[in-house]
């Protein structure tokens, strides 16, 4: 490692103290007599201006040699910036070259590119200012969470990303083989997995709940942060195959204390990243969606509401809106209807719950009128569902009826019932999808845009 970076070198003084810096070279500017570039190293949305003094003809011959996306050193002195933009700059007595990026080959060249032909090319997006902010605000928010839930006592766990369960009921789960796929084992009219790698069928997680609650049942809070799949069909600007998910799970907690610790959790990771990355939200604020910290704060400096479905469901058929999905009991909240609540009725973010069973997954709780899961669903203005949870079923045959009536064999779920046989508890949890969240705070349009390598419909590049 040489030297410091580049933010914290914007941060000294302009003291005619001797420095070095590394980086790529954002822009080049000649005049006659005097060359400007812009290096960035990734640390700062800000670039720092290196002066060249072509008189010298040492450096005239290596700056010749250098274009857009070239990476150098450049040593010489930090003074006060004569210009507007910046504080200090460098006034280079030597630059070396680590490599060159040939002007009719380096893809880019402009200074604004669209989206889609970004992530074309994926590998080399983050060299680009909105990709290098949305890179430093996974990482503070990554950082947010494991913070917010350590400072809390919670257990970090690893659950499995191969999975013989799944979480959701919904079928839509990659499927993980060694068995030839030109011609599988077959026994009575079906694949024999029996011959496969574990014995029987195994995909890919959609979720680590079902294994992170093992753990609550055992050290009591405990949090996941990993990445989940779906096989979901969907070519959206809101949908991915493979994204990060973080799935707390608390025993002895009810509904209530859900809802508590999912409205602490968000004002705790916006307030964090309002504080620690205020550059690049600013340069959101500024490029990408002009009333987003605005947003933010709103939802950090508000009570969040807490109603029903059935109020809800009042509350929208009352609208006098013309929605594009009808509403009435029974049927699931779109983002639409999710969109008014916190945006026009109570203008701040709203927590829904006491959903009706038959939309929500086997393990919610079931309501004392039978026809109600306590499910949580926090919404917020500009996005809707930002998190999803529920107090989970602690009842062994409550949950085991819960799971013949859906369809499900309880035999695939008999480790999952033992928690309800030995010492069974109250508990809860929720999930958050990290890109969705990542897509929030960022203003930024299409999910794909948020995640370093987006994995979706027809898309596997890298």
């Amino acid at each position: 490692m040489n030297g410091l970076q580049i933010k914290d070198i914007l941060a000294l003084p302009g003291d005619s103290r001797e420095i070095a810096v590394d980086g790529w070279v954002r822009t080049k500017r000649e005049s006659k007599n005097v060359c400007f570039l812009e290096l960035s190293d990734g640390s700062s949305i800000n670039n720092i201006q290196v002066v060249v003094d072509l008189s010298s003809r040492d450096l005239a011959d290596v700056i010749e040699k250098i274009t857009t996306g070239s990476s150098i050193r450049a040593s010489g002195f930090l003074v006060q910036s004569q210009g507007s933009e910046q504080s200090v700059e460098i006034a280079a007595k030597a630059i070396s070259i680590y490599g060159t990026a040939p002007a009719d080959e380096y893809p880019l060249q402009k200074k604004r590119h669209s989206f889609e032909f970004l992530r074309e090319i994926a590998h080399l997006r983050a060299r680009t200012n909105t990709f290098g902010a949305i890179a430093r605000v996974r990482s503070s928010m990554s950082f947010a969470i494991h913070s917010f839930f350590q400072e809390r006592g919670f257990v970090y766990v690893h659950t499995p990303i191969i999975t013989g369960s799944d979480c959701e009921g919904a079928g839509q789960m990659f499927q993980v083989t060694t068995l030839p796929l030109e011609n599988p084992p077959m026994k009575d009219g079906a694949i024999d997995y029996s011959e496969d790698f574990f014995g029987k069928k195994a995909s890919l997680t959609v979720s680590g709940q079902l294994e992170g609650e093992t753990y609550a049942t055992a050290l009591s809070r405990v949090y996941t942060f990993g990445p989940t799949f779906r096989a979901e069909n969907s070519n959206t600007s809101r949908h991915l195959a493979e994204f990060w998910m973080i799935e707390p799970e608390i025993a002895f907690c009810d509904i209530h204390g859900n809802m508590d610790l999912a409205e602490e959790f968000i004002k705790y990771i916006l307030t964090w990243l309002l504080e620690k990355c205020p550059d690049d939200m600013q340069f959101f604020n500024t490029r990408i969606d002009r009333e987003i910290i605005t947003t933010l704060r709103g939802i950090i400096d508000n009570r969040f509401e807490r109603i029903t479905y059935t109020e809800a469901i009042s509350l929208l058929e009352k609208s006098g809106e013309n929605f594009e999905f009808p509403v009435h009991w029974g049927s699931d909240l779109q983002s639409e209807h999710e969109r008014y609540i916190t945006e026009k009725v109570f203008k701040k973010p709203v927590i829904i719950t006491d959903y009706p069973k038959e939309i929500k997954a086997f393990y919610m709780k079931l309501n004392d009128d039978g026809k109600t899961v306590r499910a949580m669903d926090v919404l917020v203005p500009r996005l809707g569902e930002i998190i999803g949870g529920s107090e989970r079923e602690a009842d062994y045959s409550t949950l085991k009826k819960r799971m013949i009536d859906l369809g499900l064999n309880p035999e695939d779920y008999w480790w999952y019932l033992d928690l309800r046989r030995f010492g069974s508890v109250p508990h809860a949890g929720f999930g958050l999808g990290f890109e969705r969240l990542i897509q929030f705070v960022t203003g930024m349009q299409n999910i794909r845009d948020v995640i370093p390598y987006p994995r979706c419909v027809k898309t596997l590049e890298f």
